[in-house]
């Protein structure tokens, strides 16, 4: 178990004082994606996650998402924002289909945004994104009723959930915002 570090006084590497810092911390807390187990179907047929970092008490989530061409999400609004980076592939908002988001696009959205995410069937490899979201996706129905909701905690849930049906073993992510890098068991 990493112990907590105390509040104190932090030095340069010549031993120069530096002010006291908030939040201690003596290790950088890292991932390596290559080191997290891909979730299948974590969100939604063919969109896999690996998390990197889950922050329930902040409502933060930073995903690495694989997605498969065909796949889609129900039509959702966010309570806060997502900031979105695609590696590879193709995916849209059917209500922006003229904004269509390739490799090399980075996307904000502002919190209330609403749209109907998928990727295109005709792509021709899966679409790989960096999802950095703060507070929940909420998802309804054709018919406006509720049908899901993805924050921090329900992505925790399917994590430790998915890792123990596909056998993925131990899944490394961050958990919190300075706690410390875990592994759920």
């Amino acid at each position: 178990m990493t112990a907590i570090p105390s509040p104190g006084p932090k030095t340069t590497s010549s031993g120069a004082p530096l002010p006291l810092v908030a939040q201690p911390q003596d290790d950088l807390l890292t991932v390596n994606v290559n080191d997290i187990p891909l979730l299948e179907d974590a969100i939604a047929p063919g969109i896999h996650i690996k998390p990197l970092r889950l922050d329930p008490d902040h409502g933060q989530a930073v995903l690495m998402a694989t997605m498969a061409p065909g796949c889609e999400l129900p039509i959702h609004y966010h309570t806060g924002t997502a900031e979105v980076y695609t590696f590879s592939g193709r995916w849209e908002y059917r209500e922006y289909s003229d904004q269509p988001q390739v490799a090399g696009s980075y996307l904000y959205e502002p919190g209330g945004s609403v749209h109907t995410f998928f990727c295109p069937e005709d792509n021709t490899e899966d679409t790989v994104v960096l999802l950095w979201m703060e507070g929940a996706q909420i998802n309804f129905d054709e018919d406006g009723k509720l049908v899901s909701i993805n924050d921090a905690t329900a992505i925790q849930y399917i994590t430790e959930k998915l890792s123990v049906e596909q056998d993925t073993g131990p899944v490394p992510y961050i958990f919190a915002g300075g706690a410390a890098a875990v592994a759920n068991s």
